[in-house]
């Protein structure tokens, strides 16, 4: 099977001007929204938000989060050349289709118990992948989490997960 190149360019744009995908279906909370301050203050930007050309501008497929958390600031924008219906696909499917993915409940208790962060938003969103087990998967061993404990560091007063 041949699978087609959708991307047209990668370019920076100033958040504010990509319009929002008024069929978006995802509402995000304020707990999502300081979690992702706190990884784009931690790492920056590592991947990019995707849009569509259309007469009225660029409009978000993925991204809209991030779209405004950031304002004015440019953000990379992934063009891809789709049409309205295929980006309505691909709204409705690349959430749904990242939620399908197992969790390798050691690994990630592994990459937990040598992860630092500033960002207490970010420790409560991973506590609370080892505090709701099915967030990892139906078939995570609810005992591996018990061996993992939030502790307070005595150099920078933040919390961290660590392995009991």
């Amino acid at each position: 099977m041949t699978m087609k190149d959708r991307v047209k360019e990668l370019r920076r744009v100033p958040a504010s001007e990509l319009r929002a995908n008024p069929k978006n279906w995802r509402r995000h909370p304020p707990s999502q929204e300081a979690a992702l301050r706190g990884i784009l203050e931690d790492i920056g930007f590592a991947d990019a938000v995707i849009a569509r050309e259309t007469d009225d501008g660029l409009e978000l497929i993925d991204g809209h989060l991030r779209k405004e958390v950031m304002g004015d600031q440019p953000v990379p924008v992934l063009i891809v050349d789709v049409t309205e219906e295929e980006a309505d696909k691909m709204l409705l499917t690349l959430d749904p289709l990242a939620m399908m993915a197992n969790a390798d409940q050691d690994q990630f208790l592994a990459l937990l118990q040598n992860a630092e962060f500033e960002s207490q938003a970010i420790f409560d969103m991973l506590g609370a992948l080892v505090e709701m087990p099915p967030m990892l998967g139906d078939e995570l061993d609810e005992t591996l989490a018990d061996g993992v404990q939030l502790c307070k560091c005595e150099d920078c007063g933040h919390e961290h997960h660590k392995q009991a």
